[in-house]
C-alpha cells in the first residue's frame, strides 16, 4: 500500500479524507468552542448524512478518527452503569493474571469463572480449589492457626474491602460444564439441591450473588426448568438474606445468548422476574464453525447482531436497564480470506489456543486496521498471510460504550480480564499472539464513553462462612 493508511468507500467520497488523522496529529485549539466555521458544520452534515458505506483502514501504528453515522444523536441517558468483567481462574497460569491486577476503579462486577455441577445430584463445587481457595499470594501467612480461606477468593476480598463499590459473583457453568445442568434443571430435587449448594459457596467465599451461564437449553422442557432454577435462587437468596438479617440484596445474573435459535427457546419474561440483570453474550457471531469469515462482535447487520438480539428481548419483558453488553477481549481469526463475507480455509495460531488472539497482543505486527461505520465493527487483515482478525479496537469500543449509554442500556461487560490490554505481565512467555501490542486498556475506554459507574456499596459480612479469616473479616 502507498500510504500508512487508505480510504476505502463504495461510492468514493473525495472529501472524507479530511476527517482522517493520525496519532501524534495536534487537533487546532478552538477559542470558542460553542462555534462552528460554516465549512466545518458543511464537513459535519456530510459525514453525518452520508448513506455511503465507508469503511477506514490504517497501518498499525496510526489512528484517526470519523463520527459514526450509526450512533443515534441525541440526548445521552444520565444513568449509572454497570461494567462487568469475567475473571477466569486459569488465568492465573500461563496468562499471569492474579487478581491483584484486575482493574477495580474501572469495573462494578467481577464474575468468577467458573463452578461447576453435578449432573448426578445438582450439587455446585469449585472447579480448581488449589486456584479458588489454597494458593498462597505476597502478603499471606504460612503460620495462621485455624481453618482460613486463601487463594483469589481471599484476594478478590481484600479488592472488596478497598473498593467498596466492587460486588464479586460466581458464575456457574460456561461452555464445557452446561451440558451437566440439563439433567438439572428438570429435576426438583436437583435444582433444591443446586441452590442450596451455591449458597453455601456465596456464605463462604465472600460473594455478592450468583451468576447462572447455561449454554444452552436445548428444548422447552429444559427452559422452563431454567425458569424455575432462577425463581428457587432468587427465593433462596431472599431467605438467605433474611436469616443474616442482612439489608442487602444477594445480585443474581444470568449469561444470556445473543443468536435467535438460542435466545427463542428463552422463557424471557418469567426469567426477567428473578434477575438483577442480563449479561448478554454479544461476541461470537463468527468463528471457526463457519465457512464464510465475518465480524464477530457487531452492533448491526450480519446473520447475527446485538441490535437484533436486543430487539427481542426487549420486546419479550426484558427492561433495556437490565441489558448488559458482552464485549470480546479477543479476536477470532480466519485464514485464506479476502475479509468479511467472503470464504475462509484454517485459523491462525493465535495467543492460547488455535484462532483465538488475546486483544492485548491486537493488532498483530504488519497488519492493517479496518472498521466498518456501518456494523460498528473493526478488524485486522494481513495482506501477506491473508489472515483476518475480527476484534473490538479502542474505536470500536469507545463506539460502544457512547451507543450503550444512548440506548438507555445497564453497561458493559467482558469476557474476559486476562485479555485485555494495561497490564504488566511478570513471567508471562512472549511471542507470536502473546507480544502486547500498544494500546489502551479496552474496559478503560468503554468505561469512560458510558459514563459514570455504579457506587453502590458491596457486602462484607459472611458470619456463616466455614473459614476463621473470612467469619472475622480478613482483620
Amino acid at each position: 500500500m502507498s500510504s500508512a493508511y487508505e480510504l476505502v468507500s463504495s461510492s468514493q467520497p473525495t472529501t472524507t479524507t479530511n476527517a482522517t488523522r493520525r496519532i501524534g496529529s495536534k487537533i487546532p485549539e478552538q477559542k470558542n468552542k460553542t462555534r462552528l466555521s460554516k465549512e466545518r458544520l458543511f464537513l459535519l452534515a456530510f459525514i453525518t448524512f452520508s448513506a455511503s458505506l465507508v469503511l477506514l483502514v490504517y497501518r498499525v501504528g496510526n489512528s484517526f478518527f470519523i463520527p459514526s453515522s450509526k450512533i443515534p444523536v441525541g440526548e445521552i441517558v444520565m444513568q449509572s452503569k454497570y461494567s462487568v468483567g469475567y475473571f477466569v481462574n486459569w488465568g492465573i497460569y500461563g496468562r499471569k493474571f492474579p487478581p491483584s491486577l484486575i482493574p477495580a476503579n474501572d469495573l462494578t462486577h467481577i464474575l468468577y469463572a467458573f463452578a461447576n455441577v453435578r449432573p448426578d445430584s445438582g450439587e455446585v463445587h469449585l472447579s480448581d480449589v488449589w486456584a479458588d481457595k489454597d494458593i498462597h499470594y505476597p502478603g499471606d501467612s504460612w503460620d495462621d492457626s485455624g481453618n482460613n480461606l486463601y487463594g483469589n477468593f481471599k484476594a478478590i476480598y481484600l479488592l472488596k474491602k478497598k473498593h467498596r463499590h466492587l460486588k464479586l459473583l460466581l458464575s456457574i457453568g460456561g461452555w464445557t460444564y452446561s451440558p451437566s445442568f440439563h439433567p438439572v434443571v428438570v429435576s426438583p430435587s436437583h435444582r433444591a439441591r443446586f441452590v442450596e449448594s451455591s449458597i453455601k459457596l456465596l456464605e463462604d467465599y465472600g460473594l455478592d450473588g450468583l451468576d447462572i451461564d447455561y449454554e444452552y437449553p436445548s428444548n422447552d422442557e429444559q427452559a422452563r426448568g431454567y425458569a424455575a432454577l432462577l425463581r428457587e435462587m432468587r427465593e433462596g437468596l431472599d431467605r438467605h438474606a433474611q436469616r443474616k438479617s442482612a439489608d442487602y440484596r444477594f445480585l443474581l445474573t444470568i449469561a444470556a445468548p445473543c443468536g435467535p435459535d438460542n435466545y427463542k427457546k428463552l422463557h424471557a419474561a418469567e426469567m426477567d422476574r428473578y434477575l438483577d440483570f442480563w449479561n448478554l453474550m454479544a461476541y461470537d457471531y463468527s468463528g471457526s464453525w463457519d465457512s464464510v469469515a465475518n465480524h464477530q462482535a457487531n452492533v448491526f447487520g450480519g446473520p447475527i447482531s446485538t441490535s437484533e438480539a436486543i430487539a427481542w428481548y426487549t420486546n419479550n419483558g426484558v427492561p433495556r436497564d437490565k441489558i448488559v453488553i458482552g464485549i470480546p477481549l479477543y479476536g477470532r481469526s480466519f485464514m485464506n480470506t479476502q475479509g468479511p463475507g467472503t470464504p475462509f480455509s484454517g485459523l491462525g495460531p493465535g495467543s492460547w489456543e488455535q484462532g483465538v488472539y488475546d486483544y492485548r497482543a491486537l493488532p498483530l505486527p504488519n497488519s492493517y486496521v479496518h472498521r466498518d461505520d456501518k456494523t460498528l465493527a473493526s478488524w485486522s487483515y494481513d495482506y501477506d498471510k491473508k489472515e483476518m482478525i475480527s476484534f473490538d479496537t479502542e474505536e470500536v469500543g469507545r463506539w460502544k460504550g457512547e451507543w450503550i449509554n444512548r440506548e438507555g442500556l445497564r453497561g458493559s461487560m467482558f469476557w474476559e480480564l486476562s485479555g485485555d490490554k494495561g497490564s504488566d505481565r511478570d513471567g508471562m512467555e512472549g511471542g507470536e499472539g502473546k507480544t502486547p501490542q500498544p494500546g489502551q486498556s479496552l474496559v478503560k475506554v468503554v468505561k469512560e464513553a458510558m459514563g459514570s459507574l455504579d457506587q453502590s456499596p458491596n457486602w462484607l459480612n459472611y458470619e456463616g462462612s466455614q473459614f476463621d479469616n473470612m467469619r472475622k473479616g480478613m482483620q
